[in-house]
């Protein structure tokens, strides 16, 4: 007993120790904390409200089916055509031949041809050679032959006959061969001895410099590799820049279609993902009532996220319209086949928004399938773990679900085919929340014995472990890049990890959570925001570089939770928070401009 509170009163030193600062650093760094949350304050008052998403396709496969053949060879294409306008023609050669993917050449080499047509044109025979050496030509060594022989000609006529015959012994002679008609050669040695190139007969219907050098044109067009008298393939020339268009309208539209548009149009600094309008939730804007017990879990389904699921005390789940808040479907109720005996710890979906996985304290977990159907079945059930099932999450393939629960371990399941592949092993108490890594090769386990671990997929081996938590560790969260790591545990704090260095970087205080089961916490807008629950029924938002909360959503509000607040889940696409509690209620949560955003403003 003794040595249990020498190591607790130790890791309260070494506590402390990470995180207490010096009394003048404290203030520089308040200071600059201060400044920070006022320029997080700021850009949430440049948002305007622009009302519900307009959502006219709901299925994007609607529009073209990504797999088609055609759809996939029209990218490559647009990807060719961008690497070659950017000057990667290597680049470009390599991935032709590895897509098998033939670009009309005339596209690909367009600004090449006018610039040789222009050289013969203008008689830059040094420019023009160099420019051949890279065209691809039917027969390379003919139109060289022609090419010098028009060069020749032309020194003849200027009477450049030292230049011509240094030309007519170098290059000419050694292609000889290539002449057109018989004794052609000895007639081009015979211009050296007139005057005038029409003094030999075999030349006397040359037309001159100009002529020739159009009719020069009309050869090199002949004898590109490419047919320039295919039709199908005139009408599908690609417009120029044709990638960067389509990435152009790409933002606008996500500009356009997003909930809240910005006053001033932004400078897209990324296209590595969706943009969305900075939005700072400060106000009530739905309430979800339905369950008639407390709500343990929500989540918004899909990417899109314009549905919610909700997983209850009332062994129910159910899924909710996020605009108008009127319930769609029941999960589980004495309706539907396959339902669950004991509370709905937590829910998860597939990226499609198809499928549906509800963990239960029956010990069980449950596919189901919420499309088509108003009161669907439950399409499967998975059985193996001891005791409640705590934690449930999809994997990026939506192939697979891992679970975590009472019995301490983590599984790993195939939900196309209800097969158990792993059982990860070595928690020393419950498992309460489970995730994948972005990159989807990582399991990550939070667990009552107040450590998180890191487990490789495919071996189940611990690969790593953090213990810097007091209390029991009751939410993780990742965010897009799997750079950080967001915990929360019942000591009162979420913390922000950095995950290559295995250190917390951040504290987030404030909210409660010491008691009841599994206070969560995540990520919030652009990931400069960090959203959770309480035990006192409020919403906290911190903002993630200073760790100042910035808004306790329901505080002294009619609107607000009337007790403990479970989880609040942040959705990109929705620019909307949502919260579950127990009051048997989910709420969501907006900007609105005519609230205050200073939290000091409600306390």
């Amino acid at each position: 007993m003794a040595q249990a509170d020498d190591r607790q009163s130790k890791q309260s030193a070494g506590q402390q120790n990470d995180f207490r600062l010096s009394s003048d650093f404290e203030s520089m760094m308040s200071l600059r904390n201060n400044a920070g949350s006022a320029g997080l304050r700021e850009r949430a008052q440049d948002a305007l409200y622009a009302g519900t998403p307009r959502r006219i396709i709901g299925n994007d496969d609607a529009v073209f089916d990504h797999n088609d053949p055609k759809i996939k060879e029209d990218i490559m294409k647009m990807i060719m055509q961008y690497l070659q306008d950017e000057g990667y023609f290597a680049s470009m050669m390599t991935v032709q031949d590895e897509a098998n993917v033939r670009v009309n050449e005339n596209l690909r080499y367009r600004s090449q041809f006018k610039r040789i047509k222009t050289a013969i044109m203008d008689g830059e025979w040094a420019e023009l050679e160099k420019l051949i050496q890279k065209t691809p030509l039917k027969d390379h060594q003919h139109f060289l032959y022609k090419f010098y022989k028009q060069q020749y000609l032309e020194l003849i006529e200027q009477m450049e006959y030292q230049k011509a015959f240094t030309l007519l012994t170098k290059r000419l002679k050694p292609l000889e061969q290539l002449g057109n008609q018989h004794n052609e050669f000895k007639n081009l040695c015979y211009l050296l001895t007139c005057k005038c190139i029409h003094d030999a007969p075999f030349f006397k219907n040359w037309e001159g410099v100009a002529a020739s050098r159009e009719k020069l044109v009309e050869q090199f067009s002949s004898m590109l590799e490419i047919e320039n008298n295919d039709s199908s393939v005139t009408r599908q020339e690609m417009q120029q820049h044709r990638l960067l268009h389509l990435l152009k309208q790409a933002v606008r539209y996500q500009i356009e279609f997003s909930r809240y548009h910005p006053k001033v149009l932004p400078n897209i600094p990324t296209l590595l993902e969706d943009y969305s309008c900075f939005v700072l939730p400060n106000a009530h804007r739905t309430t979800f009532c339905g369950h008639r017990s407390n709500v343990k879990c929500v989540d918004f389904i899909g990417e899109e996220g314009s549905m919610l699921v909700s997983g209850s005390s009332d062994n129910t789940v159910r899924v909710w319209n996020v605009e108008d808040g009127s319930c769609l479907r029941v999960l589980g109720d004495e309706d539907t086949d396959g339902g669950h005996t004991s509370r709905v710890w937590d829910v998860t979906s597939n990226a499609t928004g198809d499928l549906v996985v509800s963990a239960s304290g029956d010990s069980t977990i449950k596919v189901w399938n919420i499309r088509g159907t108003t009161n669907p079945a439950c399409q499967m059930t998975l059985s193996g773990h001891e005791g409640d099932v705590y934690s449930a999450k999809y994997h990026q393939s939506s192939n697979y679900v891992v679970t975590g629960g009472y019995d301490k371990t983590l599984r790993l399941w195939d939900v196309r085919t209800g097969t158990l592949l792993r059982t990860f092993t070595g928690h020393k108490s419950s498992v309460s929340r489970v995730i994948f890594n972005p990159l989807g090769n990582l399991v990550i386990s939070g667990s009552k014995d107040s450590t998180i671990k890191f487990w490789d997929l495919v071996s189940g081996v611990c690969v790593k472990t953090y213990n810097s938590h007091l209390g029991e560790v009751t939410c993780i969260e990742m965010n897009k890049d799997g750079s950080l790591l967001l915990s929360g545990s019942k000591d009162n704090s979420n913390r922000l990890w950095d995950v290559r260095g295995a250190k917390p970087m951040k504290r987030y205080k404030g909210h409660q959570n010491t008691s009841k089961h599994f206070v969560h916490a995540g990520f919030g807008p652009n990931e400069s925001l960090i959203v959770g629950g309480s035990e006192d029924g409020l919403i906290y938002v911190w903002d993630a570089t200073t760790e100042e909360v910035l808004q306790r959503l329901g505080n002294n509000s009619p609107s607000g939770h009337e007790d403990i607040a479970y989880r609040a889940i942040w959705n990109a696409h929705q620019s909307l928070l949502v919260s579950c509690s127990h009051d048997c209620t989910l709420k969501t949560w907006w900007y609105d401009e005519e609230q205050p955003l200073d939290p000091e403003d409600d306390f």
